[in-house]
């Protein structure tokens, strides 16, 4: 169940991905023009509400996309197919004619059946159907309707019952997501903080994106990046739930690389430099922080977990100021610099104050507990826990660095003989195995990944950055 839900997280990051270019279009937009009266940034700000307004059938075609085990494009148009029957059914008007009333008088949930709960639950539908009759032959007489042609088929049947159990389940649903979202909102300044420290605790599990969904998008009402982007929300209110992560990955993340780099070992203060220079950057200009948070989240745990009380700190602070400002995919500083115009962005300058102060904090909290509690940070671990391998990482030119790396991870895995499965999301290897004492943690951590974690019995989590895509591509030549 774990794995399954692991993998549904790194499916859900698919439709996430999509975000970067809504953010760069409405940016542009309103940095060209706040009041939007300029035709062209009209132009551009509608294009990128499209792929806001229309983030449920992007879950749906991204989560059927990515649980199918080919990954094959009729799963996505099956995940649309299942999305589509799902809230037709359930519109106010189909409702309000099943149960013979007026539409007024039908249940406030069925106006928001298009959602990205619905998109999700549409996606996981498709997946089964696909990984169940993708493959089924039926007799001449139906072979037309053979195999993938088959899945589309199966889903809108499958919805069909889906559908009958949502009419009595989604008012539940609905109810129980609002309450449980308007009783972290209501707690105000320290609700966003509960929220950022939690956001934090589950990125080693990879479930924060199903705490995020509830946040962000509009699952339970708030909505909290559409309602930015497109400006219908509260000014100084609507971004609370991401403003807070600004000062976190463009200064507080980097001034703890900084600091993890000054307590290495002098012997290692280069291997060291190269990881954390590398992962600090990524958290500034991107907001990608998993490569650098895994560097040490294993290595030091309770290190981590000051992270996560300072994150939600972060949050509950901006909150509490009404600093906001917003992302399209993370809170780096491409998003800062787009999403610095838009008309709900309230007083984001101090935001970078807020940054300057936590890059203080980071840097000379970590530096202290690194050093006072002995902290095995990178660059610090005990000589008998690596295994280098420094000169085939220097044989790795540019053209073959990703084939040498995913050969060598790869043989740590244990090989064909061991794993059973490998995928990946934005910066990690996903890995299931056949035996767990197969798997050579010293070898793969010889590689300079950034981070290795074991996922119950028979997973393995490789965090590769933000190239793992080009490994994973390289590593699946291999399995051919």
């Amino acid at each position: 169940m774990m794995n399954y839900i692991q993998r549904l997280g790194r499916s859900l990051m698919l439709p996430v991905a999509v975000l970067p270019a809504a953010a760069i279009l409405m940016g542009i937009g309103y940095w060209i023009d706040s009041d939007q009266v300029n035709s062209v940034a009209v132009f551009l700000n509608k294009a990128g509400a499209s792929i806001i307004n229309n983030m449920p059938i992007l879950f749906a075609l991204g989560v059927a996309l990515g649980l199918a085990k080919d990954r094959d494009g009729s799963a996505a148009l099956s995940g649309l197919v299942g999305y589509l029957v799902a809230t037709t059914l359930l519109s106010v008007d189909v409702v309000a004619s099943l149960q013979g009333i007026e539409a007024e008088s039908v249940n406030a949930a069925f106006g928001n059946i298009e959602n990205v709960f619905v998109g999700i639950i549409s996606g996981i539908i498709a997946s089964i159907m696909y990984n169940r009759f993708s493959h089924v032959q039926l007799p001449d007489a139906l072979a037309f309707f053979s195999g993938k042609r088959l899945v589309p088929i199966m889903t809108s049947v499958a919805m069909l019952f889906v559908t009958g159990i949502l009419f009595f389940v989604w008012p539940v649903v609905y109810n129980a997501l609002v309450s449980f979202g308007t009783a972290i909102s209501d707690l105000g300044a320290v609700g966003a903080g509960l929220y950022g420290f939690f956001n934090r605790l589950l990125i080693p599990t990879g479930l924060h994106h199903a705490l995020n969904s509830v946040f962000w998008f509009d699952v339970a009402g708030i909505d909290d990046i559409g309602k930015f982007r497109d400006g219908t929300g509260i000014k100084g209110v609507t971004g609370m739930y991401q403003a807070g992560f600004f000062p976190i990955m463009m200064f507080g993340l980097p001034a703890a690389a900084l600091a993890m780099y000054h307590t290495a070992k002098t012997k290692r203060k280069k291997q060291a430099a190269s990881l954390l220079l590398a992962t600090a950057f990524a958290a500034f200009f991107t907001g990608v922080t998993e490569p650098l948070e895994f560097s040490f989240m294993f290595l030091a745990p309770a290190l981590y977990v000051v992270h996560a009380l300072l994150t939600g700190i972060s949050l509950a602070i901006a909150a509490f100021f009404q600093w906001t400002s917003g992302f399209g995919f993370s809170a780096g500083f491409i998003d800062y610099i787009l999403s610095y115009p838009l008309p709900l962005a309230n007083q984001p300058y101090m935001l970078i104050v807020q940054g300057l102060v936590f890059a203080l904090i980071y840097y000379f909290l970590f530096r202290f507990l690194i050093t006072k509690l002995n902290l095995k940070t990178p660059g610090r671990e005990d000589d008998d826990t690596l295994v280098a391998e420094e000169q085939d990482k220097e044989e790795m030119d540019t053209e073959n660095r990703f084939a040498n790396l995913a050969a060598q991870i790869y043989e740590g895995l244990g090989g064909d003989k061991n794993v059973t499965s490998i995928n990946n999301c934005v910066t990690r290897l996903r890995v299931e195995v056949k035996d767990m004492n197969q798997v050579d943690e010293a070898k793969i951590k010889a590689t300079g990944v950034p981070g290795f974690n074991k996922v119950g019995a028979k997973g393995v989590h490789v965090i590769v950055g933000t190239n793992v895509q080009f490994v994973a591509d390289e590593i699946n030549k291999i399995r051919r």
